[in-house]
């Protein structure tokens, strides 16, 4: 079992709305304090990764957010005209206009060539060691499959010449457990638990990119025990209730509801973790992060996430 971090290019994916940004960022915070030179790129040019490093945002070049942490967004034009200059040995394109036309005309035509100059350009780094290791904050579960298909897909239409060989030495990377892997983040609740098993079971029969963990965000502390429980519940006798009532001067009923929505929630929330650690490789590590009870998403929340991580990976 490899490391999660030991890896040169992780690719953090999620149902929307799980953390999967936040994740992402905490990743690439934790690898850069362990001494390692690091990429964090966020695939949706219209995402807020800038936000988590509180630093301005980001474009397809690197900037340095924070020591020995650089992040980029991905840009496929970009991507592409990088690809001419660099695979192709052609001189740096004087009018993009014409080009950028033709080039929306073909990946609109041709499936799959955004995807590869996304996932291009990322191993593309690796192989050129740039980076101790690329964090990529990657397409959603339903998209995520379809960007790491594209090189082979590929592979498969074209049998002979350049476009065969750039695919192959990308698939070599990717299809390298010691190199690649794809975290999958999840929140303990249905449908994203669904997903993500849903999402494991893909990528094992229709890739071949090692599934690395589980990070699973948002997970409530046990507030009460049994003990407590039991508690609670003689406090909600009629007598009881009153007499509390009449010793705090005020209702008392909210502080009792207040505690059995903590109990249901964590255990309902427990429940889904049951089936999700049933229903993926049992091999594959399940990392917790808990919840922060907090609405900012700045380097402080990053921080605190990134030491979650550091204490479930054993760091």
């Amino acid at each position: 079992m490899v490391d999660l971090l030991d890896r040169k290019l992780v690719f953090v994916t999620g149902k929307g709305g799980v953390g999967k940004t936040t994740v992402a960022a905490a990743l690439a915070l934790l690898a850069s304090q362990r001494g390692r030179r690091v990429l964090a790129c966020e695939v949706d040019a219209k995402g807020n990764l800038a936000d988590f490093f509180q630093t301005k945002p980001t474009s397809f070049t690197p900037r340095e957010v924070q020591p020995g942490l650089f992040a980029m967004s991905m840009d496929t034009e970009a991507s592409l005209y990088e690809y001419l200059k660099l695979q192709l040995r052609l001189p740096v394109v004087a009018r993009l206009g014409p080009l950028a036309r033709a080039f929306e005309f073909v990946a609109t035509a041709a499936p799959g060539v955004k995807e590869i100059l996304t996932v291009g350009k990322l191993v593309w780094e690796v192989r050129e060691r740039h980076y101790d290791i690329v964090v990529v904050d990657a397409a959603a579960t339903g998209h995520i499959v379809g960007q790491l298909r594209a090189p082979q897909a590929i592979n498969e239409v074209v049998q002979v010449g350049l476009v065969r060989q750039q695919t192959e030495w990308m698939l070599e990377i990717l299809d390298d457990p010691a190199s690649t892997g794809l975290c999958i983040v999840a929140t303990p609740e249905e449908m994203p638990v669904n997903e993500t098993i849903e999402l494991a079971d893909r990528l094992r029969t229709e890739t071949q990119v090692d599934l690395a963990a589980i990070v699973v965000n948002r997970v409530l502390p046990e507030l009460f025990g049994r003990g407590e429980e039991e508690v609670f519940e003689r406090l909600r006798e009629p007598a009881m209730t009153a007499a509390l009532t009449t010793a705090i001067d005020g209702p008392s009923d909210v502080v009792l509801e207040a505690a059995r929505l903590a109990v249901t929630l964590r255990r309902t929330r427990a429940g889904h973790l049951d089936r999700l650690r049933a229903g993926v490789d049992p091999s594959v590590p399940m990392l917790y992060v808990p919840e922060l009870f907090s609405r900012s998403h700045g380097l402080r929340a990053t921080s605190q996430v990134a030491e979650a991580l550091a204490a479930e990976l054993g760091t």
